[in-house]
């Protein structure tokens, strides 16, 4: 089990904010750690890693990695780490990248297999594709059995289609080795596609916890469909209203009343729902 119960002061969006968060987590869960840009996420994963200070308590398995009297090194820290930048070293092919990290030629080959990286094992990081890289980053951070994996937005520099493909491998991965996973995330889809569990900071606190059902699902049975989008334009058309709206990779139209356009302002986030009780899946 990973116990985390810390407390940090920082300087947020908002002003001065304390992080301050404790949870237990079960061995093995996949985590998804979630919230607005400048709630606390990252630092509480630099924090987990011995990157950051902090005051309170860390402890896997009953092994303290901080207290009153110990800061453990992020080197003695049984640690894997995916960064949104893949850090890799130009110099050194695929292969030698991972047994920088473990000399495991045996683990190596298993990772590279596995995410389909065993005919690129020669090559170098600078002829791989943006997917490739963040494969081999992810190969690397296995290499040494992490007792504890930590990813920041790993996939958010990837094109949808990629992302899809690396969430596959990314559980791949995690029910082979049940290596306990924290990853900051946005994407709604790729939450409940890998994690289990699902806590989301504001302003440093922890203001959910749950499953990916329980916390990200707004409705649910015949009530309403709800999407959060931006809203980009509203063009009158005829003696209607038509409301440009940007929903994940798509842009919809919407018909809005004279009342609706008053409250609705261009470049901010809105609620499109409608009624479900008659859904049409194609």
């Amino acid at each position: 089990m990973l116990e985390i119960n810390i407390n940090k002061n920082l300087h947020g969006a908002n002003g001065n904010m304390l992080l301050d968060v404790d949870v237990q987590i079960q061995e093995g869960d996949f985590v998804a750690l979630s919230g607005k840009s400048g709630s606390g996420k990252t630092t509480l994963l630099r924090v987990l890693a011995g990157l950051e200070e902090a005051q309170g308590e860390i402890s896997v398995a009953k092994t303290p990695w901080l207290d009153e009297s110990l800061t453990l090194a992020p080197q003695k820290r049984a640690i894997g780490f995916v960064f949104q930048e893949y850090a890799l070293f130009p110099n050194m092919n695929v292969l030698d990248n991972l047994l920088f990290v473990n000399k495991d030629k045996a683990l190596a080959k298993k990772l590279l297999q596995m995410t389909g990286l065993i005919e690129l094992q020669k090559r170098f990081p600078s002829s791989l594709s943006g997917g490739q890289k963040q494969r081999v980053s992810l190969c690397r951070a296995y290499m040494n059995r992490p007792k504890l994996l930590l990813m920041d937005e790993p996939l958010s520099a990837l094109d949808p289609k990629m992302r899809q493909q690396l969430q596959k491998e990314i559980l791949q991965l995690h029910k082979e080795f049940k290596t306990t996973t924290i990853m900051v995330s946005h994407d709604p889809s790729e939450i409940y596609t890998l994690a289990n569990r699902v806590i989301v900071l504001d302003e440093g606190k922890v203001i959910k916890d749950g499953s990916p059902k329980d916390v990200l699902l707004k409705t649910s049975g015949s009530s309403k469909f709800s999407f959060e989008g931006k809203l980009l334009e509203i063009l009158k058309v005829d003696v209607i209203n038509v409301a440009i709206i940007a929903i994940g990779q798509q842009i919809v139209e919407v018909v809005v009343s004279e009342s609706e356009v008053k409250n609705l302002e261009v470049g901010k986030n809105v609620n499109v729902s409608t009624k479900a009780f008659s859904p049409i899946i194609s």
